[in-house]
């Protein structure tokens, strides 16, 4: 899988799946814009990366409708070309009140929306690519906290949509499903020290008797992102080991 030459925007790209997914696509010979809230973070990224590729960073709150709008055109002003964007960014909103609601509107949802009307242009000129949402199984099945699940549902249904539209601009839009992924500062890392039957719990529940990792994520992400998955469009890719066991 081969990205020489190609510009990826990631948002939420400072920590663990879109810090994952951005060494993924390092590897893979790709020009990285990465986009997140702490600055810190993405310069530690960013640090980590450039060794191997060229990296830019904006620090940003892409619930900002202007900053998140103009995301995509700087990554084109800076490489002269945008392929592939993976709107990563979640505002993790499980509370069942207006601001658990209105930070996966926010954050998860729009954000994504803006950034794909932007980018869809520059990636279109640049002669077609790739735009991949995350969103999550809870999406897929009942049992989670309804704010969060909404919007990660309705990611899919945008990136079905957007799939048929585009298709004829060369561009592919599909959605990646991660399952209950661990990585260091993590949710999951913060319920297994705070909250160990709960981590339990939801390990057990998995075939594989274990958490995934951030790096099995971006490994999918990067396949969906590369000329290998060329006839797939509109899927939503679960990344589980099998905990989502609905049929769909």
């Amino acid at each position: 899988m081969d990205f020489k030459g190609k510009t990826v925007v990631i948002t939420g790209g400072s920590e663990g799946v879109g810090g994952a997914t951005a060494h993924a696509f390092a590897d893979a010979g790709a020009s990285l814009v990465l986009a997140a809230r702490t600055r810190k973070n993405l310069e530690e990224v960013a640090e980590e990366l450039r060794d191997k590729t060229r990296v830019e960073i904006f620090v940003m709150d892409v619930a900002d409708t202007v900053a998140c709008s103009d995301l995509p055109k700087k990554a084109q002003f800076e490489f002269g070309s945008v392929h592939v964007l993976v709107n990563n960014a979640s505002g993790v909103g499980v509370s069942d009140d207006e601001g658990g609601w209105q930070a996966g509107f926010d954050v998860d949802l729009m954000a994504s929306v803006r950034a794909t009307w932007k980018a869809v242009p520059w990636i279109a000129e640049a002669g077609g690519g790739s735009i991949i949402h995350i969103s999550s199984t809870s999406g897929l099945e009942a049992g989670s906290p309804p704010a969060y699940a909404a919007v990660k549902a309705a990611l899919m249904s945008h990136s079905k949509t957007l799939a048929i539209s585009l298709a004829p601009r060369n561009i592919r839009v599909n959605t990646v499903a991660p399952g209950s992924i661990e990585f260091p500062g993590g949710m999951w890392e913060m319920i297994k020290k705070n909250a160990p039957a709960q981590y339990e719990s939801i390990r057990s529940s998995i075939p594989f008797d274990r958490l995934g990792s951030a790096e099995e994520v971006a490994n999918a992400v990067v396949f969906l992102a590369s000329d290998r998955a060329s006839w797939i469009t509109g899927v939503t890719l679960s990344v589980d080991g099998g905990q989502h066991k609905g049929n769909l």
